[in-house]
């Protein structure tokens, strides 16, 4: 059985459409003269935010998605990261842009990136929605930030609590509402 919670709006679903069109501008310029963008989606939660932010890109995509997961149903990493659904398609040559929905310690993205990397990409950038940079145990930075977030557990626009809050249209903190201590 859950416990009890309620989810406070820390990131407004204007604010999130304003941000995506400002860091597709900014892609758009990375990757001008492209033949094709590969952009890789790292389920399940950047499914939201990818979707926006290529529809606001003005070149050639396509979109091919990659699952890692280092979490489960729990609200910590285990720091063990595990590929669930590796990519269709051949990345070697390309341009690849990995669109992320949180980085939190790292552990995630550096592997994806070191994966991605041993298949040699043309070009290999990222772009993340969210980032919580006092939990990083890695050293690995986006290349693109939406927005830096507090060590919060957060949801909606994609992110989930056990699979519960994905469809929320804005980005909102997980506050327990029982007195029992998380461990």
């Amino acid at each position: 059985m859950s416990r009890p919670y309620v989810i406070d709006e820390l990131i407004s679903a204007k604010s999130i459409a304003a941000r995506i069109e400002a860091l597709a501008r900014e892609i758009k310029t990375k990757f001008r003269g492209t033949d094709k963008l590969v952009v890789v989606g790292l389920l399940r939660g950047s499914f939201v935010f990818i979707a926006d932010l290529v529809r606001e890109l003005d070149l050639p995509v396509e979109v091919d998605f990659l699952e890692a997961s280092s979490y489960g149903n729990s609200t910590e990493s285990s720091r063990e990261v595990r590929i669930l659904k590796d990519l269709r398609g051949e990345i070697g040559g390309r341009d690849v842009l990995v669109v992320e929905d949180i980085v939190d310690t790292g552990h995630t993205l550096k592997h994806v990136i070191s994966l991605l990397n041993s298949r040699e990409p043309a070009r290999l950038a990222c772009c993340a929605l969210l980032d919580k940079p006092s939990r990083r145990e890695v050293d690995v930075k986006a290349d693109w930030i939406g927005f830096e977030i507090p060590d919060e557990f957060v949801v909606g626009y994609g992110i989930d609590f056990a699979q519960r809050n994905r469809n929320l249209p804005f980005i909102g903190t997980v506050r327990f509402t029982d007195t029992q201590d998380e461990t």
